[in-house]
């Protein structure tokens, strides 16, 4: 019996922090096991689970994944990421069934699912950055500085309302394309290179 699976029967359920939640899922591996659990259900199989976080890995088809990469996966996932994920309440394993299910935190740990690529636009500073010069510039306004003055207040309040709200518009959309959930499928063949967690 798993250590999620006594704390279910005991009608315990452990409320973890950020700092824990952040810890757990900090690990590639880890957040794909989440992935698979929220799409497929449980109970999983430790072999299938390992096929699927390897293909996505190896950015290949389950099918085309290499005995020496399902057992790469195969063997971090059984000893480190699934009993501490375990521990932490977040899946159910039962080590010798090799069985994998969700617990009622699985679906709570959706939140702090979303995955924000290196590559991404730093919002939070656009934000800032547009609103310190907004002020800025209604502060020219009040003080009556040439040239803003040509401009009418009205029309200065349209633009920062059209700039702001295409922003956040875009910010919005982009977004719910960033979860850990909208991961497709691996098509390509596999590639050996994929770093080892």
């Amino acid at each position: 019996m798993s250590n999620a699976d006594a704390a279910q029967a005991t009608g315990t359920h452990p409320t973890l922090s950020k700092g824990e939640i952040f810890e757990v899922l900090q690990n590639k591996r880890r957040r794909y096991v989440i992935q698979y659990l929220r799409r497929h259900g449980g109970p999983v199989e430790l072999g299938e689970l390992a096929d699927y976080v390897a293909s996505l890995e190896y950015d290949c088809p389950q099918t085309s994944v290499t005995s020496t990469q399902r057992k790469r996966v195969y063997t971090t996932l059984q000893q480190t990421h699934l009993p501490k994920m375990d521990n932490a309440g977040i899946v159910a394993y039962d080590s010798e069934d090799g069985v994998i299910q969700t617990t009622p935190q699985t679906e709570d740990l959706t939140v702090y699912l979303e995955i924000v690529p290196g590559g991404e636009f730093p919002w939070r500073e656009f934000y800032l950055s547009f609103g310190a010069v907004s002020l800025a510039i209604i502060a020219t306004l009040w003080v009556g500085v040439f040239p803003f003055t040509l401009v009418s207040p009205l029309v200065w309040a349209t633009l920062f309302a059209t700039i702001l709200t295409a922003a956040a518009a875009y910010h919005t959309v982009s977004g719910r394309t960033m979860t850990l959930t909208e991961y497709g499928e691996p098509v390509e063949d596999c590639d050996d290179e994929a770093d080892e967690e």
